[in-house]
């Protein structure tokens, strides 16, 4: 049995990003585990909250429902507030993730890889995908607590490709649909994810995409960004959600098609 950490920035970003991989390890007997940096207190709040009940509340209990969803079988917090998106007063919060010195943050993670022994640990790339703050900190956070735990683990970096998001685009544009440029600037005014040339691993979950979709829905609160996924046709969905792309800082260039739990 592998134990796996995916380090994610906020409650929902699994989802969209890891979740594939997680339900897969999950159901080969592996145990995983994900980690979060923040608890998405600057996100979409809904209108039914109920007396008492706050946003950090309900987003803790959805991450617990996407779990199940997934097969995750803890739930680790590092307990910073969310930074908000690039410029956001809340960037400047001394609370918030953006702003929690690097050692300090990656000790509390190097506190959950040694609590677990963790063979492989998951963050994000260099960029965070497109420059949110929070995502970016979850790359340098992951790579220090690597540095930091007693053993030291195999390190994944999930991407988005961006030659792939680009054929897309293009499609959408050839049916008459508006498309997006995933060459122009995102928040940090770079490109949009990876070059397929800077990927090491490209990972089939098609068989996953049910619980993919599960792990979504049980982030209900936030409408705008799961609304928008749950609303995309199964064809499309499948395309978009059926896999998943790592970088794997040290191994020779090259894009592998396969499970990385396989080597």
């Amino acid at each position: 049995m592998t134990t796996i950490v995916f380090f994610h920035a906020h409650p929902d970003d699994e989802s969209s990003q890891t979740s594939g991989a997680m339900a897969r390890a999950a159901k080969e007997g592996h145990r995983v585990v994900v980690a979060y940096g923040t608890h998405g207190d600057h996100g979409e709040v809904p209108d039914d909250l109920a007396p008492g009940e706050t946003l950090v509340d309900r987003r803790r209990a959805e991450a617990e429902a996407s779990a199940r969803a997934i097969g995750t079988q803890r739930i680790a917090w590092l307990g910073y507030a969310d930074s908000g998106m690039t410029g956001w007063d809340q960037n400047n919060d001394p609370g918030c993730f953006h702003q929690a010195p690097l050692d300090e943050a990656a000790q509390r993670l190097a506190a959950v890889l040694d609590e677990e022994d963790a063979d492989i640990l998951t963050c994000y790339d260099w960029h965070g995908g497109y420059g949110h703050p929070d995502h970016v900190k979850v790359h340098q956070v992951g790579h220090r607590a690597a540095e930091l735990a007693a053993r030291r683990p195999r390190l994944l970096e999930s991407t988005m490709n961006r030659d792939r998001m680009r054929m897309w685009s293009e499609a959408m544009k050839a049916d008459g649909e508006e498309g997006f440029d995933p060459d122009g600037p995102m928040d940090d005014g770079n490109p949009m994810g990876t070059p397929e040339a800077e990927i090491h691993w490209e990972v089939d979950v098609s068989d996953f995409l049910d619980q993919r979709r599960a792990a979504m829905q049980a982030h209900a609160s936030q409408v705008t960004d799961i609304g928008m996924f749950m609303a995309m046709p199964p064809e499309v969905f499948a395309a978009a959600f059926g896999t998943e792309f790592y970088i794997e800082p040290g191994r020779p260039a090259g894009l592998t098609k396969g499970w990385w739990l396989d080597s």
